[in-house]
């Protein structure tokens, strides 16, 4: 099974919710634990696993052999990323601009456009306890975020659970990150902010196809700002974490309070059952 844990907005704690219920269903069942969050992956200081290795991410990116290329400008007029560019005969490269999709050799008229890797990123996997853990990690100024992390998700186990630690927003590495889950877990918090960017994310959960429902996170008195956006949109909610001084230094120190209270670990496992009935729910008979 495959969930996808999401939010419209950075900072409404989904790394938290990722790896606390990657370490309740660890007590179940084998758990991967894909953290896309690939700009800035942080499930590591969650989990603290023993690194086990690592591999480069790398992109193809079009060489010109100048020896054959007349400066037509087929390539560069194909080219909807403008990673290149035909200058009085002449064609200018801006790898950190290219798509890799191989289009400008399928352009060019005098086949004189052959592909060279370049590194954009790395993946890295480690384990702890029951949890395996693969992280994907963009280079410092790439743009690209995407190819690195389809690399993450192609480490998917073929058996037990994978939960996927998506990034922020609504744009394409979180379109990229929900596609293809059995469920996506939408958390958010009681605020305009936090109601404005799950709209944008249910929204873009429908375009896509997936199912998904809500876990509310610092939960309060102003919950019913998110309350009645779900009732108005027949969205289930599986949980409430409470807004808590206590839980929120524990966050900061890393600490997984279902590694440390049954309590806890309990609460994770209650959402993730339900996760799991409304996943059977939605699936076609």
């Amino acid at each position: 099974m495959l969930i996808s844990v999401a939010s419209g907005k950075g900072g409404t704690g989904k790394t938290t919710v990722a790896a606390n219920l990657a370490w309740a269903a660890s007590t179940l069942e084998p758990v991967t634990l894909l953290d896309c969050d690939v700009e800035e992956p942080d499930s590591h200081f969650y989990l603290k696993p023993e690194w086990l290795g690592e591999e480069d991410v790398c992109m193809p990116v079009p060489v010109i052999d100048a020896s054959r290329c007349d400066g037509c400008g087929a390539c560069a007029e194909f080219c909807r990323y403008n990673a290149l560019a035909a200058i009085r005969g002449d064609v200018l490269v801006f790898p950190e601009l290219c798509h890799g999709c191989g289009g400008c050799a399928l352009a060019c008229p005098l086949e004189c456009i052959t592909y060279a890797d370049r590194r954009i990123g790395i993946v890295r996997e480690g384990a702890r306890g029951g949890v395996h853990l693969h992280q994907g990690l963009l280079d410092i100024g790439e743009p690209v975020a995407v190819p690195v992390l389809k690399r993450v998700k192609e480490r998917q186990a073929d058996e037990g659970l994978t939960i996927i630690d998506c990034p922020p927003g609504t744009g394409c590495p979180f379109v990229n990150s929900i596609r293809d889950s059995d469920y996506c877990l939408l958390v958010t918090e009681p605020s305009p902010f936090g109601r404005h960017d799950l709209d944008l994310a249910h929204r873009a959960a429908i375009e896509l196809g997936v199912p998904h429902g809500v876990l509310i996170n610092r939960s309060s008195p102003d919950d019913a700002i998110i309350d009645d956006y779900c009732e108005e949109e027949e969205l289930d909610i599986f949980g409430r974490i409470p807004f808590s001084r206590d839980l929120a230094e524990a966050c900061s120190r890393g600490e997984m309070r279902t590694e440390t209270d049954e309590t806890w670990s309990w609460r994770f496992l209650k959402i993730l059952e339900g996760v799991r009935k409304a996943c059977l729910l939605s699936s076609p008979s």
